[in-house]
């Protein structure tokens, strides 16, 4: 028997393009969902990638700006966002963090997620030996990097009546010597035991709390880490999956996590590294 096409009893069945456009819109992951994402310095940050990708699928944002060095290319590269605002916000200051919190409050009423792709360590800290370490390049390591995670998710948590997710970004030097990393590792090992303990904390109001250990990626920050080209080409070179790590593969990472695709997880560091943590060799084995 020939088989004819589906048509309606009166001809082709008329297309409601307005109709799937309104479909499309509302299977967005994060449609209707805000979000606070701070540590944006340029196009290159992460936490840029992580704003395209949420952004994309539907949610409003919220960036932070540290000072006025960074105001201008923050508030331009909100200016691309459908509602995006930006607010000054050292998070080295309560008082500036709770007066962010109190403008993200006045802009969204409650906050589905958080973000924050924040380290620092004095550039001197980086160079040479560890055990040269001074006491205060420590503190700052820590209280920034580290500390600054505790504080903000202290300060959002309230405004996560329903839930909510929180991600930080970690590195590999947290747990392996890499070199010219020295305080920065011991800021990120602080950084991911925090994410363990917030996650335990925050569960029971349906908050979860995650890191993602991303491979090197040459961003302003990572401008302060020695040899930081040598390290994107060796994974480039070793990784299984041979490329460098991309902003973009980040960002789509945290998407997941933020959405309700990952809601059955927390207290977890997710690698996007190109498989590069799982080897115990530094040489590519033919």
């Amino acid at each position: 028997m020939r088989s004819r096409p589906l048509a309606h009893a009166r001809g082709t069945v008329p297309v409601d393009n307005e109709k799937i456009d309104k479909e499309k819109r509302y299977d967005m992951l994060l449609e209707g969902k805000k979000g606070l994402i701070l540590g944006v310095a340029n196009k290159q940050s992460i936490a840029w990638a992580i704003a395209e990708s949420t952004a994309r699928e539907g949610a409003r944002l919220i960036f932070n700006y540290q000072n006025d060095r960074f105001k201008d290319k923050v508030e331009k590269l909100a200016e691309g966002l459908e509602g995006a605002k930006t607010f000054q916000c050292d998070v080295g200051n309560d008082d500036e963090i709770a007066a962010m919190m109190k403008g993200v409050e006045a802009e969204f009423g409650e906050l589905d997620f958080l973000v924050h792709s924040i380290a620092y360590a004095p550039t001197e800290e980086l160079a040479g030996e560890y055990i040269n370490t001074s006491r205060q390049g420590f503190a700052t390591a820590l209280e920034v990097s580290a500390y600054s995670l505790v504080a903000v998710s202290r300060a959002a948590a309230p405004l996560m009546k329903n839930g909510g997710s929180i991600v930080t970004l970690t590195y590999l030097g947290s747990e392996r010597v890499v070199p010219h990393y020295n305080v920065m590792g011991v800021a990120k090992a602080a950084l991911e035991s925090s994410v363990r303990y917030l996650a335990n904390d925050l569960g029971p109001r349906g908050v979860r709390v995650n890191a993602i250990s991303a491979g090197p990626i040459r961003t302003l920050a990572a401008r302060g880490v020695g040899g930081i080209s040598k390290m994107v080409e060796a994974h480039r070179e070793i990784a299984p999956l041979r490329h460098a790590t991309e902003q973009a593969e980040v960002g789509d990472t945290a998407l997941f996590l933020l959405s309700s695709l990952g809601r059955g997880i927390t207290g977890e560091i997710i690698f996007v590294d190109g498989g590069y943590h799982i080897l115990g060799t530094l040489a590519p084995v033919s």
